[in-house]
Protein backbone atom coordinates (compact mmCIF):
# COMPACT_ATOMS: atom_id res chain seq x y z
CA UNK A 1 0.00 0.00 0.00
CA UNK A 2 1.18 3.51 -0.83
CA UNK A 3 1.12 5.70 2.28
CA UNK A 4 2.73 8.69 3.98
CA UNK A 5 5.37 10.43 1.90
CA UNK A 6 5.05 7.71 -0.76
CA UNK A 7 1.76 9.34 -1.75
CA UNK A 8 3.56 12.66 -2.28
CA UNK A 9 6.22 10.93 -4.37
CA UNK A 10 3.53 9.27 -6.48
CA UNK A 11 1.78 12.63 -6.90
CA UNK A 12 5.05 14.11 -8.16
CA UNK A 13 5.46 11.24 -10.63
CA UNK A 14 1.89 11.58 -11.98
CA UNK A 15 2.34 15.33 -12.32
CA UNK A 16 5.55 14.79 -14.27
CA UNK A 17 3.66 12.44 -16.60
CA UNK A 18 0.87 14.98 -17.01
CA UNK A 19 -1.86 12.88 -15.34
CA UNK A 20 -4.76 14.48 -13.50
CA UNK A 21 -5.72 13.13 -10.09
CA UNK A 22 -7.28 14.15 -6.79
CA UNK A 23 -5.71 14.37 -3.34
CA UNK A 24 -7.93 13.47 -0.39
CA UNK A 25 -6.92 14.42 3.16
CA UNK A 26 -8.71 13.66 6.44
CA UNK A 27 -8.95 17.02 8.21
CA UNK A 28 -11.17 15.92 11.12
CA UNK A 29 -12.34 12.64 12.62
CA UNK A 30 -14.62 11.42 15.36
CA UNK A 31 -13.62 8.00 16.68
CA UNK A 32 -13.74 5.16 16.21
CA UNK A 33 -13.29 5.99 12.52
CA UNK A 34 -10.41 4.05 10.94
CA UNK A 35 -9.24 7.20 9.22
CA UNK A 36 -6.98 9.52 11.20
CA UNK A 37 -6.44 13.26 10.97
CA UNK A 38 -3.80 13.80 8.32
CA UNK A 39 -4.46 10.47 6.56
CA UNK A 40 -3.99 11.04 2.86
CA UNK A 41 -4.83 9.25 -0.37
CA UNK A 42 -4.36 9.91 -4.07
CA UNK A 43 -7.20 8.95 -6.40
CA UNK A 44 -6.78 8.70 -10.18
CA UNK A 45 -9.40 9.53 -12.80
CA UNK A 46 -10.05 5.81 -13.27
CA UNK A 47 -10.84 5.36 -9.58
CA UNK A 48 -7.60 3.81 -8.33
CA UNK A 49 -6.83 4.77 -4.74
CA UNK A 50 -3.29 4.94 -3.37
CA UNK A 51 -2.82 5.61 0.31
CA UNK A 52 -5.23 5.36 3.23
CA UNK A 53 -8.35 7.42 3.85
CA UNK A 54 -10.52 5.10 5.94
CA UNK A 55 -12.24 1.74 5.97
CA UNK A 56 -14.72 -0.04 3.74
CA UNK A 57 -17.50 2.50 4.36
CA UNK A 58 -15.52 5.64 3.60
CA UNK A 59 -13.24 4.51 0.78
CA UNK A 60 -15.78 3.96 -2.05
CA UNK A 61 -17.52 7.24 -1.20
CA UNK A 62 -14.25 9.15 -1.29
CA UNK A 63 -13.30 7.54 -4.61
CA UNK A 64 -16.65 8.49 -6.12
CA UNK A 65 -16.43 12.08 -4.88
CA UNK A 66 -12.80 12.34 -6.01
CA UNK A 67 -13.76 11.34 -9.56
CA UNK A 68 -16.35 14.14 -9.55
CA UNK A 69 -13.70 16.58 -8.33
CA UNK A 70 -11.36 15.53 -11.15
CA UNK A 71 -14.09 15.89 -13.77
CA UNK A 72 -15.29 19.28 -12.47
CA UNK A 73 -11.82 20.51 -11.38
CA UNK A 74 -13.37 21.93 -8.21
CA UNK A 75 -12.31 21.09 -4.66
CA UNK A 76 -14.86 19.93 -2.08
CA UNK A 77 -15.08 19.28 1.65
CA UNK A 78 -16.98 16.08 2.42
CA UNK A 79 -18.49 15.16 5.77
CA UNK A 80 -19.03 11.43 6.26
CA UNK A 81 -21.06 9.88 9.06
CA UNK A 82 -24.61 9.22 10.25
CA UNK A 83 -27.19 11.94 9.77
CA UNK A 84 -28.00 12.21 13.50
CA UNK A 85 -24.37 13.10 14.24
CA UNK A 86 -24.54 16.40 12.39
CA UNK A 87 -27.93 17.93 13.07
CA UNK A 88 -28.18 21.51 11.81
CA UNK A 89 -24.57 22.44 12.55
CA UNK A 90 -23.18 21.60 9.12
CA UNK A 91 -21.57 24.65 7.45
CA UNK A 92 -23.02 25.87 4.17
CA UNK A 93 -21.22 24.54 1.12
CA UNK A 94 -20.03 21.30 2.69
CA UNK A 95 -21.04 18.04 1.02
CA UNK A 96 -22.72 15.79 3.58
CA UNK A 97 -22.88 12.07 2.84
CA UNK A 98 -24.59 10.00 5.52
CA UNK A 99 -23.09 6.55 5.96
CA UNK A 100 -24.10 3.98 8.54
CA UNK A 101 -21.13 1.84 9.45
CA UNK A 102 -20.70 -0.39 12.46
CA UNK A 103 -17.88 1.78 13.83
CA UNK A 104 -20.28 4.77 14.08
CA UNK A 105 -17.33 7.04 13.39
CA UNK A 106 -17.34 10.20 11.29
CA UNK A 107 -14.79 12.27 9.44
CA UNK A 108 -14.24 15.29 7.25
CA UNK A 109 -12.27 14.82 4.03
CA UNK A 110 -10.92 17.62 1.88
CA UNK A 111 -10.65 16.53 -1.77
CA UNK A 112 -8.80 18.74 -4.24
CA UNK A 113 -8.04 18.29 -7.93
CA UNK A 114 -4.46 18.31 -9.18
CA UNK A 115 -4.27 19.43 -12.80
CA UNK A 116 -0.72 19.30 -14.23
CA UNK A 117 0.21 21.97 -16.75
CA UNK A 118 -0.19 20.81 -20.37
CA UNK A 119 2.89 19.53 -22.17
CA UNK A 120 3.02 20.70 -25.77
CA UNK A 121 5.42 19.09 -28.24
CA UNK A 122 5.97 21.07 -31.43
CA UNK A 123 7.66 19.46 -34.42
CA UNK A 124 9.21 21.94 -36.86
CA UNK A 125 11.87 24.61 -37.07
CA UNK A 126 10.06 27.56 -38.63
CA UNK A 127 9.59 30.91 -36.85
CA UNK A 128 5.93 29.97 -36.39
CA UNK A 129 6.88 26.79 -34.50
CA UNK A 130 9.11 28.74 -32.12
CA UNK A 131 6.47 31.45 -31.69
CA UNK A 132 3.96 28.76 -30.73
CA UNK A 133 6.38 27.44 -28.13
CA UNK A 134 6.93 30.93 -26.70
CA UNK A 135 3.19 31.63 -26.50
CA UNK A 136 2.49 28.31 -24.79
CA UNK A 137 5.20 28.97 -22.19
CA UNK A 138 3.70 32.42 -21.57
CA UNK A 139 0.54 30.58 -20.45
CA UNK A 140 2.59 28.45 -18.07
CA UNK A 141 2.52 25.37 -20.30
CA UNK A 142 5.54 23.15 -20.84
CA UNK A 143 6.61 23.35 -24.48
CA UNK A 144 9.34 21.54 -26.41
CA UNK A 145 10.30 22.27 -30.02
CA UNK A 146 11.95 19.50 -32.07
CA UNK A 147 13.31 19.64 -35.59
CA UNK A 148 11.64 16.96 -37.70
CA UNK A 149 14.62 14.58 -38.07
CA UNK A 150 15.25 14.72 -34.31
CA UNK A 151 11.65 13.87 -33.35
CA UNK A 152 10.40 10.39 -32.47
CA UNK A 153 7.59 8.69 -30.57
CA UNK A 154 9.99 8.35 -27.62
CA UNK A 155 9.42 12.06 -26.88
CA UNK A 156 5.72 11.44 -26.19
CA UNK A 157 3.35 9.73 -23.79
CA UNK A 158 -0.43 9.30 -23.56
CA UNK A 159 -0.84 12.85 -22.17
CA UNK A 160 1.23 14.62 -24.82
CA UNK A 161 -0.22 17.35 -27.04
CA UNK A 162 1.51 17.32 -30.42
CA UNK A 163 1.50 19.93 -33.17
CA UNK A 164 3.32 18.97 -36.35
CA UNK A 165 4.45 22.16 -38.09
CA UNK A 166 7.13 20.76 -40.39
CA UNK A 167 5.30 22.36 -43.33
CA UNK A 168 6.42 20.06 -46.10
CA UNK A 169 9.74 19.05 -44.57
CA UNK A 170 8.98 15.49 -43.46
CA UNK A 171 5.29 15.88 -42.55
CA UNK A 172 4.58 12.21 -43.20
CA UNK A 173 7.41 10.90 -41.03
CA UNK A 174 6.53 13.24 -38.15
CA UNK A 175 2.84 12.31 -38.21
CA UNK A 176 3.66 8.59 -38.35
CA UNK A 177 5.89 8.92 -35.29
CA UNK A 178 3.32 11.03 -33.44
CA UNK A 179 0.26 8.82 -33.93
CA UNK A 180 2.19 5.66 -33.03
CA UNK A 181 2.60 7.00 -29.46
CA UNK A 182 -1.20 7.44 -29.05
CA UNK A 183 -0.91 10.93 -27.50
CA UNK A 184 -3.89 12.90 -26.25
CA UNK A 185 -3.90 15.12 -29.35
CA UNK A 186 -2.16 15.41 -32.71
CA UNK A 187 -2.60 18.42 -34.97
CA UNK A 188 -1.06 19.12 -38.37
CA UNK A 189 -0.39 22.66 -39.59
CA UNK A 190 -1.32 22.34 -43.25
CA UNK A 191 -4.12 23.11 -45.66
CA UNK A 192 -6.98 20.64 -45.78
CA UNK A 193 -5.82 19.47 -49.23
CA UNK A 194 -2.24 18.97 -48.06
CA UNK A 195 -3.48 17.19 -44.93
CA UNK A 196 -5.57 14.74 -46.95
CA UNK A 197 -2.53 13.98 -49.12
CA UNK A 198 -0.32 13.32 -46.08
CA UNK A 199 -2.86 11.05 -44.39
CA UNK A 200 -3.63 9.24 -47.64
CA UNK A 201 0.05 8.55 -48.21
CA UNK A 202 0.43 7.15 -44.68
CA UNK A 203 -2.65 4.95 -45.09
CA UNK A 204 -1.19 3.53 -48.31
CA UNK A 205 1.98 2.77 -46.33
CA UNK A 206 -0.04 0.71 -43.88
CA UNK A 207 -0.58 3.12 -40.98
CA UNK A 208 -3.93 2.08 -39.44
CA UNK A 209 -6.81 4.37 -40.35
CA UNK A 210 -8.00 4.61 -36.73
CA UNK A 211 -4.67 6.23 -35.85
CA UNK A 212 -4.81 8.66 -38.75
CA UNK A 213 -8.36 9.65 -37.80
CA UNK A 214 -6.90 11.08 -34.59
CA UNK A 215 -5.05 13.80 -36.54
CA UNK A 216 -6.71 17.22 -36.55
CA UNK A 217 -6.01 18.99 -39.85
CA UNK A 218 -5.88 21.86 -40.38
CA UNK A 219 -5.14 22.60 -36.73
CA UNK A 220 -5.95 26.09 -35.46
CA UNK A 221 -9.03 28.30 -35.25
CA UNK A 222 -9.98 30.17 -38.39
CA UNK A 223 -8.87 33.73 -37.62
CA UNK A 224 -9.10 34.89 -41.21
CA UNK A 225 -6.09 36.15 -43.12
CA UNK A 226 -3.07 35.79 -40.84
CA UNK A 227 0.69 36.07 -41.14
CA UNK A 228 2.97 33.08 -40.79
CA UNK A 229 3.68 33.78 -37.12
CA UNK A 230 0.07 34.65 -36.37
CA UNK A 231 -0.83 31.06 -37.26
CA UNK A 232 0.72 30.19 -33.89
CA UNK A 233 -2.00 32.27 -32.20
CA UNK A 234 -4.71 30.36 -34.09
CA UNK A 235 -3.19 27.00 -33.12
CA UNK A 236 -2.83 27.90 -29.45
CA UNK A 237 -6.36 29.29 -29.39
CA UNK A 238 -7.70 25.91 -30.55
CA UNK A 239 -5.63 24.07 -27.95
CA UNK A 240 -6.89 26.35 -25.17
CA UNK A 241 -10.48 25.82 -26.32
CA UNK A 242 -10.02 22.05 -26.45
CA UNK A 243 -8.42 21.98 -23.02
CA UNK A 244 -11.28 24.00 -21.52
CA UNK A 245 -13.71 21.49 -23.05
CA UNK A 246 -11.81 18.56 -21.52
CA UNK A 247 -10.69 17.21 -24.89
CA UNK A 248 -6.91 17.12 -24.32
CA UNK A 249 -6.90 13.92 -22.29
CA UNK A 250 -5.81 10.37 -23.14
CA UNK A 251 -8.41 8.47 -25.12
CA UNK A 252 -8.82 5.94 -22.30
CA UNK A 253 -10.05 8.73 -20.00
CA UNK A 254 -12.43 10.49 -22.38
CA UNK A 255 -15.41 8.32 -21.41
CA UNK A 256 -14.39 6.38 -18.33
CA UNK A 257 -16.62 3.43 -17.63
CA UNK A 258 -18.89 4.20 -14.71
CA UNK A 259 -18.91 1.31 -12.24
CA UNK A 260 -22.39 -0.07 -11.64
CA UNK A 261 -23.64 0.88 -8.20
CA UNK A 262 -26.14 -0.50 -5.72
CA UNK A 263 -27.55 0.45 -2.34
CA UNK A 264 -26.70 -1.57 0.74
CA UNK A 265 -30.16 -2.63 2.03
CA UNK A 266 -28.94 -2.57 5.65
CA UNK A 267 -27.15 0.77 6.05
CA UNK A 268 -28.22 2.51 2.83
CA UNK A 269 -24.68 3.17 1.67
CA UNK A 270 -23.89 3.32 -2.06
CA UNK A 271 -21.51 0.51 -3.03
CA UNK A 272 -20.09 -1.02 -6.18
CA UNK A 273 -22.32 -3.70 -7.66
CA UNK A 274 -19.56 -6.25 -8.13
CA UNK A 275 -17.79 -9.09 -6.33
CA UNK A 276 -15.92 -6.65 -4.09
CA UNK A 277 -19.18 -5.75 -2.32
CA UNK A 278 -20.06 -9.19 -0.88
CA UNK A 279 -23.03 -10.09 -3.15
CA UNK A 280 -25.88 -12.11 -1.67
CA UNK A 281 -28.89 -13.41 -3.59
CA UNK A 282 -32.36 -13.37 -2.05
CA UNK A 283 -35.58 -14.25 -3.91
CA UNK A 284 -33.77 -14.01 -7.24
CA UNK A 285 -32.33 -10.53 -6.56
CA UNK A 286 -28.65 -9.90 -5.83
CA UNK A 287 -27.88 -7.43 -3.05
CA UNK A 288 -24.53 -5.81 -2.30
CA UNK A 289 -23.02 -4.68 1.00
CA UNK A 290 -20.42 -2.28 2.34
CA UNK A 291 -19.07 -4.73 4.91
CA UNK A 292 -19.38 -8.28 6.24
CA UNK A 293 -21.50 -7.06 9.18
CA UNK A 294 -24.20 -5.62 6.93
CA UNK A 295 -24.26 -8.79 4.83
CA UNK A 296 -24.57 -11.00 7.93
CA UNK A 297 -27.40 -8.85 9.28
CA UNK A 298 -29.26 -9.12 5.99
CA UNK A 299 -28.77 -12.88 5.83
CA UNK A 300 -30.35 -13.26 9.27
CA UNK A 301 -33.44 -11.14 8.55
CA UNK A 302 -33.68 -10.09 4.90
CA UNK A 303 -37.38 -9.27 5.06
CA UNK A 304 -36.93 -6.92 8.01
CA UNK A 305 -34.32 -4.85 6.20
CA UNK A 306 -36.25 -4.73 2.94
CA UNK A 307 -39.39 -3.53 4.73
CA UNK A 308 -37.39 -0.89 6.60
CA UNK A 309 -35.92 0.44 3.37
CA UNK A 310 -39.32 0.63 1.70
CA UNK A 311 -40.86 2.50 4.63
Amino acid sequence: MTEGWDVIELASELTRRGEEFAMATVVWRQGPSSGHQGSRALITATGQLHGWIGGACAEPVVVREAQKVIAERKATLVLLGTSDQFGSSVPTGMTVIPISCQSEGAMQVYIEPVVPVPHLTIVGRSPMAHTLGDLARALGWRADVHDGPDFSAAHLNAHSIVVVATQGHGDEEAIEQAVSALPAFVGLVASRKRGEAVLGYLEDRGVPRNLLDRVSVPVGLDLGHTTHREIAVAVLAELVRRRAAGELVPEALVTPAEPRQARDPVCGMTVRADESSRPFEHDGITYFFCCAGCRAAFEREPAAHLIAREA
